[in-house]
């Protein structure tokens, strides 16, 4: 990948349409890791039962996980910036419902319809970064963005402590400001088109794939087996429907598409091995060595290293290594701070911690990005949209396979800090195949 500063520069428009998109990106991880921190000032202040606060994260990924390929495709057929604007303004609403809501109920709804909004946004965003940039431009810009999503989700886990020091509704007033921006700006600044459609939408194969998806992520949300069951039988009847659709929904070509497959399965290991990480780190700090949201998210700062890093050095190491070795490198850092993780005990204090949420802000530094660009490359214009939802529909299953597996492996142990060391062991188990699937293909390019 030997291309030089001048061919991968960006004009002014161009900047002002990545950084719109970015701001939307930031946003989406934002939301994802701001509530965290706030779930037991929720929980207090509502009275909600635990079961019920489990809900205020599993209803909205439930919306995130069940639409996102329905948000990518209807962005190709749509229109992308139709799409964009659209659910960027939905997010806005039921953001602020969810900071205004006064009952468990109004929040999880509103969570579960900013979930479906993530859902169309997410995938909308980064067809509109593929197929606006071309080239060198383009690598470029994904590396920014992808660095910028990757701050989102660390930043959030800070941004939360202070937020919920303040008051906890403000973890949902201060994304509606962000978006309102970001609204705004993106009426300006965001590319008109029309859209590839030109014929029938493929409503089984939509009727199909997001009712499994919503079964799926309701079982590894919950553990409900029948919701396993019924969502596996629906995602067989969905290919029954794609093979003989005249205008599938998910065309089997794109599987195609060389490192398509794998890129995927590494988003899915690596997303539920940071999220697992993520969630271990918080319930230790706050349950074992008693610290305030706020002292949670300081302690996480670090992570944030990314939102420096990511834009800056990722691009150059990414044309002096190339994408699949700098993602491979980012996903090893990942794993060797997760295993830090396994020695954590009561005498801990943040210099104890501080190797490990350094690791893993330099890995999103290093992986997110490259993981970005190699999923959306290879794919036709027309199918971007299709290609960005297969790619974030596999991180959050995967976010919701690694908070699922952290929740139950914890309650294997005897005590709190048993059970987080126990559970500590799960973002291991994720990282180590997402490195090893990363380096593979990074012989293969090699050969």
């Amino acid at each position: 990948m030997a291309t030089t500063d001048t061919t991968a520069r960006l004009g002014g428009r161009e900047w002002g349409v990545l950084l719109v998109l970015c701001g939307a990106i930031f946003l989406e991880g934002l939301d994802v890791s701001l509530m965290g921190v706030a779930l037991p000032s929720i929980q207090a202040d509502l009275g909600m039962t635990a079961g019920g606060l489990q809900w205020v994260i599993s209803a909205y990924v439930l919306g995130y996980g069940g639409f996102m390929l329905l948000g990518g495709r209807a962005a190709d057929l749509l229109g992308r910036r139709r799409v964009f604007l659209c659910w960027l303004a939905v997010f806005v609403a039921f953001s602020g419902l969810g900071g205004l809501a006064q009952d468990g109920w109004v929040l999880i709804l509103a969570r579960f319809v900013t979930g479906v909004s993530a859902a169309f946004l997410t995938p909308t965003g980064l067809s509109i970064i593929t197929t606006t940039f071309d080239g060198p431009r383009r690598d470029r810009a994904l590396l920014v963005y992808g660095g910028v999503g990757a701050a989102g989700f660390t930043l959030g886990m800070v941004a939360g402590g202070l937020l919920t020091a303040v008051g906890w509704r403000w973890v949902f007033f201060a994304p509606v400001a962000l978006a309102l921006l970001v609204l705004v700006a993106s009426v300006r600044v965001i590319p008109r088109d029309t859209g590839h459609g030109g014929g029938r939408f493929d409503v089984a194969g939509a009727a199909t794939a997001t009712g499994g998806m919503l079964l799926l992520v309701l079982a590894i949300a919950e553990g409900a087996w029948p919701a396993l069951v019924g969502g596996l039988a629906l995602l067989a009847a969905f290919a029954v429907v794609e093979r003989r659709a005249a205008e599938p929904l998910v065309r089997a070509g794109v599987l195609r598409v060389r490192g398509l497959v794998r890129v995927n399965l590494v988003a899915l290991l690596f997303a539920g091995s940071f999220f697992g990480f993520q969630l271990v780190a918080v319930l230790y700090l706050q349950q074992v060595l008693g610290w305030s949201a706020l002292e949670t998210g300081l302690a996480l700062l670090v992570s944030g290293v990314d939102a420096v890093l990511a834009p800056t050095l990722t691009p150059h190491l990414v044309r002096r290594f190339g994408l699949v070795r700098v993602m491979t490198a980012g996903l090893l850092s990942a794993t060797a701070g997760y295993a830090w993780l396994l020695r954590i005990d009561e005498g801990w204090g943040y210099w104890q911690l501080f190797p490990s949420a350094l690791l893993v802000g330099l890995a999103l530094t290093l992986a997110y990005g490259p993981m970005t660009i190699v999923a959306t490359t290879g794919v036709a214009d027309a199918e971007q949209g299709l290609a960005g939802g297969l790619y974030n529909t596999s991180f959050q299953f995967g976010a919701a396979l690694g908070v699922a597996g952290v929740t139950a492996v914890a309650a294997l142990g005897d005590t709190p800090l048993e059970g987080y060391r126990l559970a500590a062991l799960v973002p291991v188990a994720a990282g180590l195949p997402a490195a090893l699937t990363a380096s593979r293909g990074a012989r293969r390019r090699s050969a």
